[in-house]
């Protein structure tokens, strides 16, 4: 299968180098130091999944270099998105498919708009990996899985095919008949867990021991699940005592890409995660107030600091 991934960070590098390492053709969309370092030595991955090392791959900052492809991968950061459309365009066939697997739960609307819905499929990744170094990602969490799947239900070709490669590289992965449940089942996991670690700059495992933080975080986590119910989607989740029992196994160290974009002075995806629970929250009459805080408290850094 011929695949385009925009964005060779850590979620586009490590399952494009799983891909390309059973012999997918991969071609990756990078710039940057990150490209300069694939273009001279390949692409190195350490995962307690099995490390990879190619010394090879198919890098450029031109997407036309590429040419028409099966699927395309978008997996740079939420505020990219429209960007990444844009550089999509070149890779696109009449049958081409376009799988977000970026945070957040605007991301398919955004990427409908440019390039049309017949194109566009949700996609849900967990997991939790960065660029150490240029050329090299490093998987920091024990979960690699992949959840996707078209925007009416349908089990389409292309999407059974990308299902069957992601099969071949030992990917986990599933093709979804209801994606938006999964979108919003990872939004309500993933907004107050980046929130709260980011906001307090700590890890999951003293966020949920401290009774202060822990009683701030079931808030956020029911204010996501109401925002839900609100919009009218259906989640398959009892409530925020689930969730909170999903916090409680993970490890103890367990962070979140946004504390590490926080704590490494990084741009934020806070407009795309907390700030879209209190704008979403706006437009339906829902007030928000922890996420509200736990936005007005981080806005300032969303830039990055140089």
């Amino acid at each position: 299968m011929k695949i385009g991934i925009i964005g060779a960070g850590g979620v586009g590098g490590f399952f494009g180098a799983r891909l390309a390492n059973v012999g997918q053709d991969v071609a990756f969309i990078q710039r940057g130091q990150h490209l300069q370092a694939m273009q001279d030595s390949g692409l190195k991955v350490e995962s307690k999944l099995g490390n990879i090392e190619l010394p090879e791959v198919f890098v450029t900052d031109d997407p036309a270099e590429v040419g028409v492809v099966d699927m395309v991968l978008v997996t740079v950061k939420s505020g990219h998105t429209d960007e990444a459309a844009e550089l999509a365009k070149p890779m696109m066939g009449a049958e081409t498919g376009v799988i977000t697997l970026q945070n957040g739960v605007e991301n398919e609307e955004r990427l409908t708009k440019i390039l049309g819905k017949e194109h566009v499929l949700g996609g849900v990744a967990y997991i939790l990996s960065l660029i150490k170094s240029p050329g090299f990602i490093q998987q920091t969490g024990p979960m690699a899985r992949l959840e996707f799947g078209e925007l009416d239900g349908t089990r389409s070709k292309r999407a059974v095919g990308f299902l069957e490669a992601c099969k071949m590289a030992s990917i986990d992965a599933t093709l979804s008949t209801n994606i938006e449940e999964n979108l919003w089942k990872k939004f309500i996991f993933l907004c107050p867990h980046n929130g709260m670690t980011s906001l307090t700059r700590s890890n999951i495992g003293s966020i949920r021991e401290d009774p202060d933080c822990r009683s701030l975080f079931e808030e956020a986590v029911r204010e996501v699940l109401l925002l839900a119910k609100a919009k009218g989607i259906t989640v398959g989740l009892s409530g925020s005592d689930e969730v909170m029992k999903m916090y409680d196994s993970m490890p103890y160290e367990m962070t979140s890409s946004m504390h590490y974009d926080v704590v490494n002075g990084k741009p934020l995806e806070l407009d795309w995660l907390n700030g879209a629970v209190v704008r979403l929250g706006s437009e339906v009459g829902l007030s928000t107030p922890v996420n509200s805080f736990i936005y007005a408290a981080l806005k300032l850094l969303r830039n990055g600091v140089n």
